[in-house]
């Protein structure tokens, strides 16, 4: 089995494999700062508690967005399960070219998604992840990265409603009955809903017209992605657990190599 870990700026997504099979996965704030030994025994709880055996794990890999947590994410995992993890970033295989301007400005999150959705579902393909910000990214069937847009996540949004005005209160997020609302709470959750299903729909169809590319497959996924997907006919499939499967499928295209983390040789916690 292996462990693989998805840093987002919101949570971490645990997740782990037996062969292709995810068996498990659970979560962990990001925003809380801790120690590699808090990281350690949050770890071996939440793994003791699915069932999962520190000896049973063969391997490690991480995509984070978050850099400032890794030192003591990794230290914990090297003191606590004691093997030193794969990190998405330069030197990893991944078999997708990144024909950007700058390869280094992309986040190891859209490549880990990128290399899922073309591996899973082909090229071309245009993945769509809902998460902290919604971000799309198009792989041709050449498997090269051309491209990227990056919007306000839905979350993002809605704090940005209630904190930056006086009177506007911090609500669920979630579909009201109709787009005419009638009161603060619905009215707020109409535009927001609609809001993105609008732009979702608006930013796909450009994209597949600037890519000349109008049967380009859309994947989409994160957190809020069902409740856009279901109302957006453009997209053609939601794969709640793509990112997890990225990481699994960049294990497998790495495993024989050395973890590469050369930056996190430090045992010592970063505080």
């Amino acid at each position: 089995m292996i462990l693989v870990i998805d840093v987002g700026n919101t949570n971490m997504t645990f997740g782990v494999f037996k062969g292709k099979e995810l068996v498990t996965s659970f979560r962990m704030m990001t925003g809380t700062a801790r120690t590699s030994d808090e990281y350690g025994v949050e770890l071996m709880t939440m793994l003791g508690v699915n069932g999962i055996r520190k000896d049973e794990l063969e391997g490690i890999m991480i995509a984070s967005v978050v850099p400032q947590v890794m030192h003591a994410l990794v230290n914990a995992i090297v003191k606590y399960i004691g093997r030193r993890p794969y990190i998405v970033g330069p030197g990893i295989k991944t078999g997708i070219k990144l024909t950007v301007d700058n390869p280094r400005e992309v986040g190891p999150d859209l490549i880990v998604d990128a290399v899922a959705a073309y591996e899973l579902y082909g090229g071309p393909v245009l993945v769509v992840d809902f998460g902290t910000a919604t971000t799309y990214v198009p792989v041709n069937e050449n498997a090269e990265f051309y491209a990227g847009v990056v919007s306000p996540g839905i979350r993002i949004s809605a704090k940005a409603l209630w904190e930056d005005t006086a009177k506007l209160p911090e609500i669920e997020i979630k579909k009201p009955k109709g787009i005419l609302a009638t009161e603060t709470i619905s009215s707020m959750q109409a535009g927001l809903i609609f809001g993105q299903i609008g732009q979702t729909k608006y930013i796909i169809q450009e994209m597949k017209k600037a890519s000349d590319c109008p049967e380009m497959k859309v994947v989409a996924t994160g957190g809020l992605g069902r409740l856009i997907a279901e109302e957006v006919d453009e997209i053609d499939v939601y794969d709640p657990t793509l990112t997890l499967k990225g990481l699994q499928i960049l294990y497998e295209k790495n495993r024989k190599s050395k973890p590469h983390n050369k930056e996190f040789d430090n045992e010592n916690d970063p505080e």
